[in-house]
């Protein structure tokens, strides 16, 4: 009736407790010998459904996470099974293919219901296309799927990703990744294998020559913005330089910052402005620095004073130097990557979001 997962169990028992819930809906499980094909696996549940009178037979695969890369296979699974069922089991123009799961992203939903596939997520999230009694329950991702997401987003899987956007037509080795990302060859292989599951690489080769191309660049990029409010901002060091218009400044800090040897990458609008001019003029420079005794002293050399309100130059703390990948040195001052300028726009305010989409237009491309 049911594989030996417990899981499985109790996403079924969740599931069938979500449909009672609803109004004029009567779910029992059924189909006490459920078999496939010669030599083919079972299906995992089979569930008997009256929505306000109307029977329907529900065909349920249970599996622990899906991703688009997935849904190809469970979708030819349930309609195989569909298509094969003995004679006197129903009404096969009632039957319904279902997917019940602990975790879907949502890319998979998506395709799940381009294909008339219903769905029920360990999230309460419900889609069931039944004919005359269409359901559908849109709730935020559980837990353990939004994790996930999240830390795909953060740290060095971050590097990792970034590399992957900054050279979005060439094709990697994990070796060859993991050094341009600064990152080891295990968390390269983790992020790719993710990444597969989202169904945004192109690989070509096998084994050790095998390379992969990020086919999604712009769905991966939009996936990173809507994580942004829920990832943890860097530090932040707020000072007010004396007599020093914006401009000036930026240039003084590119030669302080030079003359002592100090890793740093402007960014938000200051950065921005120079790689795509969207603002008549801008009131604070942000760098991202690595923190150390020689960017206390090029702070003292510029005279800069902490302050909580008025600050003209900001500085965000960078732990590594991953943290300044991809930097690009334009009329002699070090910007963060187009990338990373984009993403840290979209954490500001004003006008920072229309300046963002303005240089993702003209810079980034996708």
């Amino acid at each position: 009736m049911i594989g030996s997962s417990p899981t499985e169990g109790q996403l079924i028992a969740q599931f069938l407790d979500t449909l009672r819930a609803l109004p004029d809906v009567h779910a029992e499980l059924g189909g006490h010998h459920l078999v496939g094909l010669p030599g083919e696996r079972e299906i995992d549940a089979q569930v008997d459904l009256h929505v306000a009178g109307k029977p329907f037979t529900l065909l349920i695969e249970a599996k622990k996470a899906v991703y688009p890369r997935d849904v190809r296979e469970v979708v030819w699974q349930l309609r195989d099974f569909s298509r094969h069922r003995p004679a006197g089991e129903g009404d096969r123009d009632m039957s319904i293919s279902l997917l019940v799961a602990e975790s879907i992203s949502p890319g998979a939903k998506d395709l799940l219901r381009n294909e008339h596939v219903g769905y029920f997520d360990s999230g309460g999230s419900l889609y069931l296309p039944a004919p005359g009694a269409y359901l559908y329950i849109d709730r935020p991702p559980p837990k353990n799927l939004t994790k996930s997401v999240r830390s795909l987003f953060s740290g060095r899987r971050a590097q990792v990703l970034h590399t992957l956007l900054t050279h979005p037509r060439d094709w990697f080795g994990g070796k060859e990744l993991a050094a341009q990302a600064l990152v080891s060859q295990a968390t390269a292989s983790q992020v790719l294998t993710e990444l597969e599951r989202y169904d945004w690489m192109s690989s070509r080769g096998q084994g050790p020559s095998k390379e992969r191309q990020l086919r999604e660049p712009a769905v991966l990029l939009d996936a990173w913005v809507k994580q942004i409010v829920s990832i943890r901002a860097s530090t932040l060091r707020r000072y007010y330089v004396p007599s020093m218009r914006t401009d000036a400044l930026l240039e003084r800090v590119g030669q302080v910052f030079a003359g002592h040897n100090v890793g740093y990458a402007a960014t938000h609008e200051a950065a921005a402005q120079r790689y795509a001019p969207f603002l008549s003029s801008i009131s604070q420079v942000r760098c991202r620095v690595q923190i150390s005794p020689a960017a206390d002293a090029a702070v003292d050399e510029l005279g800069a004073r902490a302050v909580n309100e008025g600050a003209n130059l900001a500085i965000i703390e960078a732990k590594s130097p991953g943290e300044l990948l991809f930097r690009e040195q334009v009329g002699g001052i070090w910007l963060a990557s187009p990338i990373q300028v984009y993403l840290d726009l979209l954490r500001g305010e004003g006008r920072a979001k229309e300046m963002a989409e303005h240089l993702r237009k003209e810079r980034i491309g996708f």
